[in-house]
C-alpha cells in the first residue's frame, strides 16, 4: 500500500513564483529517490477558523498564502530508506534551493493510506 507525506505551510504571497520554482526543483530530487507523485496546491479558499484551521495552524499572516502539498510513495519502507538520502542531496541544500517561506511554521507528517479510489 502506498504511503503519503503531507505538508502545510504559510508562504509569502509575493514569493509564489519562487515557491513554484523551489517545488519543481525539489520534485526532481524526490522523484529521483522514489516518490511516485508530488502535488503542490496554492490556497484560494482557505478560511480562518474559530478554534483551528490551516491558517491558524501555520500562523498565516495577511501577506501570506497557505500551501497544501503531498508526496505519494510506493510504501513507508521506500520513504524511510530514501529520506536520509534526500536530506543529503546537494540539490536541496539551502544555498542551492532556499525555502521561500518560514520553515519553522511548516507542518508535516506521514500517513498510511486507508482508501485510494
Amino acid at each position: 500500500m502506498s504511503y503519503v507525506d503531507g505538508f502545510v505551510a504559510a508562504v509569502p504571497t509575493a514569493n509564489k513564483e519562487k515557491y513554484i520554482q523551489h517545488a519543481r526543483d525539489a520534485a526532481a530530487v524526490f522523484k529521483d529517490h522514489g516518490v511516485l507523485k508530488m502535488v503542490e496546491c496554492w490556497g484560494d479558499d482557505v478560511p480562518d477558523g474559530k478554534v483551528t484551521s490551516f491558517p491558524i495552524a501555520v500562523q498565516c499572516q495577511p501577506d501570506e498564502t497557505v500551501v497544501f502539498s503531498w508526496l505519494v510513495w510506493p510504501s513507508r519502507e521506500v520513504r524511510n530508506q530514501a529520506m536520509p538520502k534526500i536530506m543529503e542531496d546537494p540539490r536541496l541544500k539551502p544555498d542551492v534551493n532556499p525555502m521561500p517561506f518560514d520553515g519553522k511554521r511548516l507542518i508535516y507528517g506521514g500517513f498510511s493510506v486507508l482508501i485510494d479510489e
